[in-house]
């Protein structure tokens, strides 16, 4: 199983040409389970479908930017499956008074996929962005797993968080969701991709050396994650392969780079 998860920058700049772009890769790439975030849906503008086709099962979002200074209108998130969904939940992630200007959700998925996979619960992760408000992703992170907790115990399956975190590997809020920090006496574990699979290796998904990214001194640098749930002996899915994509020359189409993270099924129970 193949999962892909893209900041796409929404309608900005020469996004017809982004969009072409997009479409190449993706079709290169060919992944099972995608996780787009700034995508555009407003009357009109069905932008996950354009990028995608008709190949896909698509879920959009419901909450949606509604006139943020340099958004576009109708930004939010899309998850994507070659697989049918069954339920689709929305986590509202407006914890605090301090997240209004923002479309921050989490909208968790139940992908069936067919043996030795079976059910796989996406969550597509979408805190608050704001260099200040860490407060707040680790509020909302604490409350996609709980959600995340009581789904799974009632239909077992994997789990996955994929989307842009907002927050590097050795933030509070990331820490969390990796079993390296506890949230109002809650604590769960799962298992970064790339930690996985580069250990030794710094991750930078958003990089000042990517010509569409705006910010001169952005701090935070591996802010998108691709994480799945531990059982008792480890992960339930094994990731074999996680690299940074949309990332050289023209496969750039976004102020974020991607990450493409190839899974097995590891021999844990749920």
């Amino acid at each position: 199983m193949r999962i892909l998860t893209l900041n796409t920058w929404g309608t900005r700049g020469d996004w017809r040409e982004r969009e072409a772009r997009f479409r190449d890769c993706v079709e290169q790439l060919a992944p099972d389970i995608l996780t787009l975030q700034e995508t555009v849906h407003a009357p009109g503008t069905h932008q996950a479908l354009r990028m995608l086709g008709e190949q896909f099962h698509i879920a959009d979002g419901q909450e949606r930017e509604s006139g943020r200074p340099g958004a576009p209108q109708g930004q939010g998130i899309t998850t994507a499956s070659r697989w049918p969904f069954g339920r689709v939940v929305e986590v509202d992630l407006n914890l605090t008074d301090r997240t209004g200007d923002f479309a921050c959700t989490c909208l968790i998925t139940e992908i069936l996929a067919p043996h030795p996979l079976g059910r796989i619960w996406v969550a597509h992760h979408f805190p608050d962005y704001q260099l200040d408000h860490e407060l707040e992703r680790c509020l909302q992170a604490a409350a996609v797993a709980r959600k995340l907790e009581e789904l799974v115990k009632e239909s077992p399956g994997h789990v996955v968080i994929a989307g842009d975190l907002d927050a590097e590997a050795d933030a509070d809020s990331v820490r969390f969701l990796t079993g390296r920090h506890v949230i109002d006496g809650f604590s769960v574990c799962y298992r970064n991709a790339w930690e996985a699979v580069r250990p030794h290796e710094p991750l930078t998904t958003y990089s000042s050396l990517n010509p569409y990214r705006q910010e001169p001194d952005w701090p935070f640098h591996g802010i998108d994650h691709v994480m799945v749930r531990c059982a008792t002996a480890g992960p339930t899915l094994l990731a074999t392969s996680c690299r940074r994509v949309f990332d050289v020359g023209t496969e750039i189409v976004s102020d974020h780079y991607g990450l493409a993270v190839d899974y097995e099924v590891a021999s844990s129970t749920w």
